[in-house]
């Protein structure tokens, strides 16, 4: 059950929270352009909130009052603080209202499993206990590891990590959540003919290692068709990440602006397993981070959501 409000820590009551923020207002819907009323998208629009950090580092009520009105319906976290129980400076329980106010579910999270690498499984296993508290007091379906940290990437560590992404993945299914590995493109750098990915695809158990599927670095790498990957690899790519690719730096970019032909990928790839998905930039903003996800929601809600 959520906690109200505590005085002692919003001082404010709910009711005059809302009043005073906004936030009410925040909670009309958003038509989706191009679909009608007996058509509605399969899944909800995401949003990887890393993407607009430096706004919600600010503001960050205002910011996913932003989020919401641009017609954003679900949202991945990042950066939860586990000793204090925290997510963007509010008690996870304040945070999940909030999210509840605007009509707005996080279905996914990024933690920081990488920071915990080289410390004992006692002290791993305390941490994997905190996200499992974080991601419950949201109701979020999914715990997710995001990162290695560029010290650990040999393949002898890559085959360390499988293991390891075994252990927090059992302990994370019998806590009744799934658990999930995001991909950069530093899994498919050749090691003298082996890659990290492998380990990760088939040194882990599918029952509980999940993929989230990062389109914009499997392209960056150059070594894998995201298409033929979900193919491959039938019921574990869970999740994925859309994102846009620069046609000259090859950096992040705004949906629409870049390389990778969304259109013709999402208009034929299998989705039998896909249960949530985010749009993200990482940065290389035109403008702002705030504006990137402007563009962004209105460039998939024209091109591409009829495909999800």
């Amino acid at each position: 059950m959520v906690k109200q409000y505590k005085k002692e820590t919003m001082k404010v009551s709910r009711r005059a929270f809302m009043k005073k923020s906004g936030l009410a207002a925040s909670a009309i819907v958003v038509p989706l352009p191009g679909f009608a009323m007996n058509k509605q998208p399969k899944f909800k629009m995401g949003l990887q909130l890393f993407t607009i950090r430096d706004a919600l580092a600010k503001d960050p009520l205002g910011t996913l009052k932003t989020v919401a009105a641009l017609g954003y319906q679900d949202c991945e976290t990042y950066g939860y603080d586990g000793d204090k129980d925290m997510y963007y400076g509010y008690k996870s329980a304040d945070f999940k209202t909030i999210l509840e106010d605007l009509q707005l579910t996080a279905t996914s999270g990024h933690y920081g499993f990488s920071d915990y690498f080289e410390k004992s499984d006692e002290a791993l296993k305390r941490f994997v206990d905190q996200c499992i508290t974080g991601a419950k007091a949201l109701n979020t379906r999914y715990i997710t590891w995001p990162w290695l940290a560029p010290e650990y990437r040999s393949i002898e560590n890559f085959k360390i990590l499988a293991g390891k992404l075994n252990k927090i993945g059992e302990q994370v299914t019998k806590a009744g959540l799934g658990f999930a590995y995001h991909n950069h493109d530093f899994e498919f750098t050749d090691h003298h003919g082996e890659h990290g990915y492998s380990s990760i695809l088939y040194d882990t158990d599918p029952e509980l290692v999940k993929l989230q599927m990062d389109m914009y670095w499997v392209a960056h790498s150059s070594k894998r068709n995201p298409k033929q990957l979900i193919a491959d690899h039938p019921g574990r790519f869970v999740m994925w990440h859309i994102k846009d690719m620069d046609k000259v730096t090859r950096d992040y970019t705004e949906l629409g602006n870049g390389s990778i032909d969304y259109i013709q990928l999402l208009s034929t790839i299998d989705t039998d397993a896909l249960e949530y998905y985010y749009l993200e930039q990482g940065g290389n903003f035109a403008q702002n981070s705030m504006q990137s996800i402007t563009d962004s929601a209105a460039y998939f809600k024209k091109h591409l959501q009829k495909y999800l």
